[in-house]
């Protein structure tokens, strides 16, 4: 199992962010089988890690992002899972839109280029903090019970 708890639900939010912005059939039967596979998969591996049936240096895989913290200020992300997976939807959500921009990057204006590459970068590092962040509560949650 290479995947943590941050990570499952980062890729539910994608998942989610897929299914409203489609109107097609097809890809929408297709993610809601994804859906499904990702939520069962989301409450076996709690299951499994409030069992203590994984040890817990599997619980969490730190991004470990090496960046320039001076002028790349991305928000603090703290609270408990359920807000800090809330964050992590709404950055995603952002980074979706941010995203869109570059598939037609030759219609946005040179001057705002910059500011385009910059944002999906910090969201990038923002959203990695929200999924280190989900994984570390996970951690915590685990060794309290212990």
């Amino acid at each position: 199992m290479a995947e943590t708890l941050g990570m499952l639900c980062d890729k539910l939010t994608i998942v989610k962010l897929k299914q409203f912005h489609t109107e097609d059939v097809a890809r929408l039967e297709s993610l809601a089988r994804q859906e499904d596979m990702l939520k069962q998969e989301i409450d076996g591996f709690l299951a499994d890690a409030v069992a203590g049936n994984i040890p817990i240096d599997r619980l969490s895989f730190a991004s470990n992002k090496v960046f320039k913290k001076e002028g790349n200020a991305v928000a603090d992300v703290v609270g408990t899972v359920g807000l800090v997976f809330a964050q992590l939807a709404d950055v995603n959500c952002r980074l979706w839109h941010e995203q869109e921009k570059v598939y037609e990057f030759e219609t946005v204006p040179p001057e705002a280029k910059d500011a385009v590459v910059k944002q999906l970068a910090v969201l990038n590092l923002e959203r990695n903090k929200c999924i280190d962040e989900i994984d570390r509560r996970l951690v915590e949650f685990i060794k309290n019970k212990q």
